[in-house]
């Protein structure tokens, strides 16, 4: 039910809970003053008062604004301040997908997951890319996301086979975290990076890619926490655990092929053009 839903949303974010602890005492006396008459009168006024003063506390609140709270929606400018790498520092569970992921899997960041969250022995990282085997989905999502770019800096190919390269380096890491990757065979048009999302803590962005930009630092940001989002924040938590259920780990990690590389074939020089 949605009551049950919005308390329990209180409750985790510890808001309300003198109005909650209240009204459990209120319905507590008034139960007892139904079925027993053994309560004293000043106790049951003391409540009574006590509801009362709480309520015109309630009252004399401001009332909550029904814009969005200013650190839900920004673009990639905010972490020019407060760079995303540093949510990781105390992390232990961290999930990302995005097309190639190439801007937010840099070597420092990298450096920085392998520092903190996989150096913790039950840190976990997951990350998910597009397959570039998917020539026609590459094809697409290189369409939406670069040549629909004003100012494009790079290209989603080249920008994946990078990112595929560094992913491949790290599944061979030896650290006391768990690290793992997937492809998955198509874009859906977001991008995902959540921080502990199972705790109260927990923290998901949403990347919208738009259909047309000035810079890809201009898309739109969705900052969503557990307390005060809980439906969406819910709902974005699932959306990349169908992500990872769709998408399939690298073969060509444990092939011969990813060790000595082949001339691209026909259809990558395509995904690539």
């Amino acid at each position: 039910m949605r009551w049950l839903r919005r308390i329990g949303a209180d409750f985790r974010a510890r808001q309300h809970i003198d109005a909650y602890a209240l009204t459990v005492v209120v319905f507590a006396f008034a139960l007892l003053s139904v079925f027993s008459d053994a309560l004293e009168d000043d106790l049951r006024w003391a409540v009574l008062f006590s509801g009362l003063g709480l309520l015109l506390y309630r009252l004399t609140l401001p009332a909550e604004s029904a814009s969005p709270p200013a650190d839900l929606l920004h673009d990639r400018s905010v972490y020019d301040t407060a760079p995303l790498s540093s949510l990781f520092a105390h992390a232990r569970d961290v999930r990302v997908f995005a097309p190639s992921a190439v801007n937010l899997l840099s070597a420092r960041t990298c450096e920085l997951l392998r520092t903190t969250v996989l150096a913790r022995e039950k840190g976990s990282v997951r990350i998910v890319v597009l397959d570039p085997a998917e020539r026609a989905a590459v094809r697409l999502a290189a369409r939406q996301l670069d040549d629909s770019v004003e100012f494009p800096v790079q290209r989603l190919p080249a920008s994946l086979e990078g990112t595929l390269e560094r992913l491949r380096l790290m599944g061979d890491w030896k650290v006391a975290g768990g690290f793992e990757y997937r492809l998955l065979a198509y874009s859906p048009g977001f991008s995902l990076v959540l921080v502990d999302p199972e705790t109260p803590r927990g923290r998901i962005i949403v990347e919208i890619h738009g259909f047309h930009n000035p810079s890809t630092s201009s898309r739109m940001h969705l900052e969503l926490t557990r307390g005060r989002d809980e439906r969406w924040y819910a709902y974005w938590l699932e959306q990349f655990d169908h992500i990872w259920q769709a998408a399939t780990p690298d073969v060509r990690r444990f092939s011969s092929s990813a060790e000595a590389p082949r001339p691209a074939s026909g259809g990558a020089v395509e995904a690539r053009d």
